[in-house]
């Protein structure tokens, strides 16, 4: 399982981070700081599914 990110659809809401602090930290002006295509560790893939989900702008997906 992997993390998919389209930065250029991140509009800073930061509500995946709200949702799964752990999985998608935050840069200095609040946007996502995760690297697309990264993996989802064993035992994440709830919290990461939840931040993904609380995203308005769908600009992540796992899978």
């Amino acid at each position: 399982m992997r993390i998919l990110v389209r930065n250029d659809l991140c509009q800073g809401h930061a509500q995946c981070n709200a949702q799964a602090p752990e999985i998608y930290p935050l840069d200095a002006d609040g946007f996502i700081d995760v690297p697309t295509d990264t993996p989802v560790l064993p035992g994440q893939e709830a919290a990461a599914r939840l931040g993904a989900g609380a995203c308005p702008e769908r600009a992540l997906q796992v899978g």
